[in-house]
């Protein structure tokens, strides 16, 4: 019991953090490699648990911190136009993040950017839940047959922080940045691109000089 424990502040930690942590999903293939007898769907699905109560976190946090105090009121009706999109088609959101869900792509970027739209947090947190206690299932059972048949080492089972993770990571930020500056307003209504100028995107201060 003490180690699903463990297991489940880990994986939560790691899905707090919202960037240059390991994907999730390489933790359960290295528990795979490393313990191929003690890997099964259970813990796969406390992994999967953990991992979207963490991602709910991360979204709640750029919520309170960045939206709330660091975005003006024109940059929240801009991002507030994604979460109209996304109500109106919820059977296609759940699928669209579902499949998403099922892959090993990060999705710390994705919880952000829906944190800073004040969206209804359950309609991504479901099937995130659902996708990733596959996958994780699925990166489990890989890496412990895999680990039946051959030996490696730890550190080359485990190893994550090379130029391409810190690349990746450096890139998915930068999106995110973009995703408050672009007039999504403009793009849904007209299908023109436009990217709003940093004086409207920042915020407004609470006592502007006379």
């Amino acid at each position: 019991m003490a180690k699903i424990l463990l297991l489940f502040l880990l994986i939560f930690l790691l899905n707090v953090i919202p960037a240059f942590a390991p994907p999730t999903w390489m933790v359960f293939s290295f528990l795979g490699f490393r313990f191929p007898n003690h890997m099964g769907i259970t813990l796969a699905f406390v992994g999967a648990l953990a991992a979207t109560l963490g991602r709910f976190t991360l979204a709640k946090g750029s919520n309170l911190i960045i939206r709330r105090r660091f975005l003006s009121e024109k940059a929240k009706q801009n991002v507030d136009v994604i979460r109209e999109q996304l109500s109106r088609r919820k059977k296609l959101t759940f699928s669209i993040f579902l499949f998403y869900a099922f892959t090993p792509l990060p999705s710390n970027y994705l919880f952000i950017a829906y944190g800073l739209t004040a969206i209804e947090l359950k309609l991504i947190t479901v099937p995130f839940f659902i996708g990733r206690w596959v996958s994780y299932s699925f990166w489990t059972f890989t890496a412990s047959s895999i680990a039946r048949r051959i030996t490696l080492e730890d550190t080359e089972a485990f190893s994550y922080l090379g130029l391409y993770f810190v690349t990746t990571q450096i890139l998915l930020l930068t999106l995110v940045y973009l995703f408050t500056r672009l007039d999504w307003r403009l793009l849904v209504s007209e299908r023109k691109f436009k990217w709003i100028s940093r004086n409207e995107n920042g915020p407004r201060s609470s006592n502007p000089a006379k």
